[in-house]
């Protein structure tokens, strides 16, 4: 108990030298890594559990005497959800701050603004759980290290079929994360005999699912396949809930947030969501990343956090491997073998740099998530 409470105290301290340096230059002692996420905006709760997890990574590789012998530097920038700002974030990382390698803990528009200007200045990046398959084909040096978002549509689909569903409505925020789930979906929808009755595709910002949800009802859905973030999300579910529509739902990473599960209560009891990140699993990696987490902060840890946390821990453990220039940490992660993170172990990256992992299944339980099983079959997850 002891020296846990001296492990937690440490990290503390870090975490707050961490906050310190941010932005800011540091000299040769140190190893910069960039960062940027939305902490204001729309996606401000999932930039406050990204921030946190990558800052936890970074406390964890100074307690354990930084890589090789230098301090790691979390250069960190907020991003306001704005797709132009990921290009002047990514442009102030490589050319004002000098960091040898970058993590996107943003969404796919402002991480592909970023991943050009990466890629031009031969920086590593990697995509925290941006789950746009473009990402990656930017270059050699962009590495996305979430399951991309068709591979994430298929795995719903598979789900959908595994509980008897077989006439799904199809609701989704209209964007790069809800096209290329919907995309990965409907591919996969015919193959395991579901018959999509309808789409409907909403704005940011959406507060009247009342008629959406009355559309997938008259269409004669038996289920709904729903692809939104916390704050639409939340907007549906009150919708769902008021309209006495007893249909059961089948949701995405999307809504995997610390704050979705504060806000909501028992609105998604019994849904269903695929995600990057398995509460309930026995592996050191993820339990020791749960535990650590919740010393260091006050909310829970969610996919973001646990995503954001292992797309640092990837840039640390090459600069290990194979050296700490920006050529020699591009290396390590291309000989990624066999990396235990808390969302998995990624055996390598695949050669258009992504990953291949299970997806994993759970259900709200009140507010919280439960493991109800994982998708793993190669032709449905591998990108």
């Amino acid at each position: 108990m002891r020296i846990r409470s001296v492990m937690a105290g440490t990290l503390v301290a870090l975490l707050a030298a961490t906050t310190a340096c941010s932005g800011g230059e540091s000299g040769g002692d140190t190893l910069k890594i960039g960062f940027f996420a939305p902490s204001s905006g729309f996606g401000s709760s999932d930039g406050r559990s990204a921030l946190a997890g990558a800052k936890l990574a970074v406390a964890q590789a100074n307690a354990d005497g930084g890589i090789d012998g230098r301090k790691v530097e979390l250069i960190t920038y907020d991003d306001a959800s704005d797709p132009k700002q990921g290009a002047v974030i990514a442009t102030k990382l490589v050319s004002q701050d000098r960091v040898v390698a970058a993590v996107s803990g943003s969404y796919s528009p402002q991480t592909l603004a970023a991943a050009t200007i990466f890629q031009r200045n031969e920086v590593p990046l990697v995509s925290a759980y941006a789950v746009n398959p473009g990402i990656p084909e930017t270059g050699d040096f962009v590495f996305q290290q979430d399951f991309d978002g068709e591979v994430q549509g298929r795995a719903g689909a598979v789900q959908l079929a595994q509980d008897g569903v077989r006439k799904p409505a199809i609701i989704a925020i209209d964007n790069d994360f809800g096209n290329a789930l919907v995309d990965g979906f409907s591919d996969q929808a015919e193959e395991s005999g579901l018959d999509v009755v309808s789409v409907d595709k909403n704005e940011f910002g959406e507060k009247d699912f009342d008629s959406i949800v009355r559309r997938a009802v008259d269409a004669g859905a038996d289920a709904i396949y729903l692809v939104q973030y916390v704050a639409e999300g939340t907007q549906f579910f009150r919708a769902l809930r008021k309209s006495g529509v007893d249909l059961p739902v089948l949701s995405t990473e999307g809504i995997d947030s610390a704050g979705f599960l504060e806000s909501i209560g028992d609105l998604a009891d019994g849904t269903k969501i695929t995600t990057n990140l398995n509460r309930d699993a026995d592996a050191t990696a993820t339990t020791t990343f749960l535990a650590d987490f919740a010393e260091a902060n006050d909310f829970p840890a969610d996919m973001v956090a646990a995503s954001s946390y292992d797309a640092v821990k990837l840039i640390l453990d090459a600069a290990e491997a194979s050296g700490t220039s920006a050529d020699d940490i591009r290396k390590g992660l291309v000989g990624t073998s066999d990396h235990a993170g808390a969302t998995g172990t990624l055996a390598k990256f695949t050669d258009g740099r992504q990953v291949v992992k299970p997806v994993q299944v759970l259900r709200f339980e009140g507010a919280s998530l439960v493991s109800v099983g994982e998708i793993t079959d190669p032709a449905v997850i591998t990108p």
